[in-house]
């Protein structure tokens, strides 16, 4: 899947890409202005980030399905609320699972995770999550995800869709309910911050 992309036409123009600050850990949090369902107030969590494309899950987007129903072993273990999260638009048939593993644990001494960022990894759904589990703070289980052909995010960026920001591990692990876009807005300080309080209903404006 990560392999999958798209090639298309350098920005050899462009003397800095507007994509060049994002990385594997950063946010893409959705700037007001970006009304697209899919991503209207949402922040993305980018997984994987090369010239071919990008791949990334959604972070403030529970559903109603109980992660016990699909993953019936990994249910009892992830974070509440225990939901599926909708990763994004693409291939939402298939599960990721993000978790933030505890303080001293190292990605590369682990069998069936994928380091991502820091503590954050990709968790093999087909491992045991008995050996897992006792390593880590939270896991978090995605329905699809969102993924951009090459140039793509680019483009969208420099259109001012998104602001690109540094991401935390206990952003992975919101609680529902919690004003993820909001919060991770008003962490960076003026002038960013001032989007936050950008109302849900434009007429209110």
């Amino acid at each position: 899947m990560l392999g999958a992309r798209t090639v298309g036409a350098g920005w050899d123009h462009v003397s800095v890409r507007p994509d060049a600050d994002v990385e594997p850990g950063t946010l893409l949090v959705a700037a007001p202005s970006l009304l697209d369902p899919n991503f209207r107030r949402t922040v993305v969590y980018v997984i994987d980030h090369r010239a071919e494309g990008t791949l990334g899950v959604v972070l403030n987007r529970p559903s109603e399905i109980a992660v016990h129903d699909v993953l019936p072993a990994w249910g009892p273990h992830v974070s509440r609320p225990q939901a599926v999260y909708v990763g994004g638009p693409v291939e939402q048939k298939t599960a990721l699972c993000l978790a933030a593993l505890r303080t001293g644990q190292v990605v590369g001494e682990l069998d069936g995770v994928i380091a991502v960022h820091g503590p954050v990894a990709l968790v093999d759904l087909d491992s045991d999550p008995d050996v897992l589990v006792p390593r880590v703070r939270g896991m978090r289980v995605f329905a699809g995800y969102a993924g951009w052909g090459a140039d793509q995010l680019a483009g969208e960026i420099e259109r001012g869709d998104w602001v690109v920001v540094p991401g935390l591990p206990d952003d992975v692990l919101a609680p529902m309910g919690a004003d993820l876009w909001g919060r991770v807005l008003r962490r960076q300080g003026m002038p960013l911050a001032l989007l936050a309080t950008h109302p849900i209903d434009l007429q209110r404006n």
